[in-house]
């Protein structure tokens, strides 16, 4: 895993659109991303999140949308790739056949069609090589947060957007970095005693007030972190209209 070495620059929740497909870094204006979403509020585009997490549909609701949800129910531990990018991917692509499974079968895949984009995404943390995804007891938590003390962890997460209509697909992944403080054990334990914990890729939460605290720099932008990188959001939405 590259490392990297910052400037102790500190960036906490920022507005910068910055986005990592495929490696390629591009930065989005506000201006396009203005008119992006003017696009699909002056036809009759709507958006449908395929995703349980809070965090997703916070950062979409920020990013000026309405939508829908409908979660998908897939085993996502029987897909197994080894390289972070491509199981973020393969994730993402999953839950988007699973949910177009579900609207076929209750006959909602046509009327759907006619005025969505879906939008899926999956994340995991990657530290000292190892792929870190929901953790699957509060031990296991306990440890992957142990790990991350005075250290680093990277996070990799994809979004793809599914235009039901067309059948067109855009997707990709970005990439961001997040540098700790040491955490002591009581607020390791803490943080593992919150359920939430559990629910989320390498139970590292950002925006949780006991680990927000101990985060040293952020080097990309706090939505990846989160679950829904913004830019890359953005421009997946544009390239499947």
């Amino acid at each position: 895993m590259r490392s990297t070495t910052l400037g102790h620059q500190v960036i906490h929740h920022q507005a910068e659109r910055i986005c990592s497909s495929i490696g390629t870094t591009t930065h989005f204006s506000e201006k396009a991303e203005r008119e992006n979403k003017e696009k699909c509020r002056s036809s009759s585009w709507q958006i449908m999140l395929g995703s349980a997490s809070i965090a997703r549909r916070q950062i979409l609701t920020e990013m000026g949308y309405e939508f829908s949800v409908m979660t998908a129910d897939i085993d996502e531990r029987s897909i197994r790739k080894e390289k972070p990018e491509d199981l973020v991917v393969a994730l993402a692509e999953a839950k988007a056949d699973a949910i177009m499974s579900r609207l076929k079968s209750t006959d909602q895949l046509e009327e759907a069609a006619q005025a969505t984009l879906l939008i899926t995404a999956d994340t995991v943390v990657v530290h000292e090589g190892m792929i870190k995804e929901k953790p699957s007891s509060k031990e296991e938590a306990w440890n992957f947060i142990k790990g991350y003390s005075g250290g680093l962890a990277a996070v990799v997460g994809s979004v793809l957007v599914t235009n039901l209509k067309t059948g067109k697909r855009k997707g990709g992944w970005a990439r961001a970095e997040v540098y700790f403080r040491d955490i002591p054990d009581e607020v390791i334990d803490s943080l593992t005693e919150d359920e939430i914990t559990l629910t989320v890729a390498g139970g590292l939460m950002l925006e949780h007030p006991l680990t927000l605290r101990f985060v040293e720099a952020v080097l990309g932008t706090s939505d990846t972190v989160m679950g829904l990188p913004k830019g890359l959001t953005e421009k997946l939405i544009r390239e499947a209209l």
